[in-house]
């Protein structure tokens, strides 16, 4: 009888194995994923794309003869402020989306693999940046083809860039939610019960000059307000250092928090 020798797989020899991802190649690759879903579901988009439309092209023509006497005057005040409206809203997508994966089991799976536990949550979000560029470039095409004309020139680059640094930061209360509430329409509902209130009690639309001093108080409190004060003053070319650094601190200050909780909900939630 010949015997026949079958070579083993160098993996079982020990040659050549695959090289473990780093933690940089494992969030890359979730932030594909999240950017393939969106891919095969493309009304994932609906909201990068009609929110954008709806507050500036209506506010716009709806308001801007009341509060300024003009569409054009008011188109400047306001297009900061639809732009951070616009991304902020979106941001809940985080959440929503984390919490789908977790009452799929998807998560489950994620958990058992040898790979960098944030990655999963962290590489979603930089998925979610494509949704609040999309937003943006809809709101600064809008304003422009409506006759918008910043006076800062890079500075608008400057805040785009300040609002996808808070977005991205703000996604982390979502990511947290994603472990605490049951359901994505719990936290639709959550979401638009906290970030209405915050956005439209805000300067984006109106100078809080024009406000009864008790919501001037809260106005001139509002993390909203500062943002949108930041936004405009680089698309006008006249922001002051410590208008954008607020912004980034505050920002910095939600990630440490609730990077944290997330990671433990992750770890301890099913």
């Amino acid at each position: 009888m010949t015997t026949v020798t079958v070579p083993r797989p160098a993996a079982v020899l020990g040659r050549d194995r695959p090289h473990q991802p780093n933690a940089l190649q494992v969030s890359f690759t979730m932030a594909g994923r999240a950017l393939r879903r969106v891919r095969h579901e493309p009304e994932q988009l609906a909201d990068a794309i009609a929110v954008p439309v709806l507050f500036t092209v209506l506010f716009t023509y709806l308001f801007g003869g009341a509060v300024s006497g003009s569409t054009h005057s008011y188109l400047h005040y306001l297009l900061p402020g639809t732009l951070v409206m616009t991304v902020l809203l979106i941001t809940v997508s985080a959440g929503l989306s984390l919490n789908t994966d977790r009452r799929a089991g998807a998560l489950d799976r994620f958990r058992s693999m040898p790979i960098w536990p944030p990655a999963v949550i962290v590489g979603s979000l930089i998925g979610d940046v494509g949704r609040y560029l999309l937003a943006s470039a809809l709101v600064l095409g809008l304003g422009f083809a409506m006759g918008y004309r910043p006076g800062g020139g890079a500075g608008v680059l400057l805040a785009v860039a300040l609002i996808l640094v808070f977005a991205f930061s703000l996604s982390w209360v979502w990511t947290t939610l994603a472990f605490i509430l049951r359901s994505p329409q719990a936290i639709t509902t959550l979401s638009f019960a906290v970030l209405f209130p915050l956005t439209f009690a805000s300067n984006a639309f109106v100078s809080p000059v024009t406000m009864p001093g008790w919501l001037r108080a809260f106005v001139d409190a509002n993390p909203v307000s500062h943002l949108v004060g930041a936004e405009r003053a680089l698309m006008n070319g006249t922001a002051g250092a410590g208008q954008a650094g607020w912004v980034l601190l505050a920002s910095a200050a939600l990630i440490a928090v609730l990077g944290p909780v997330t990671m433990l909900l992750y770890r301890s939630r099913p």
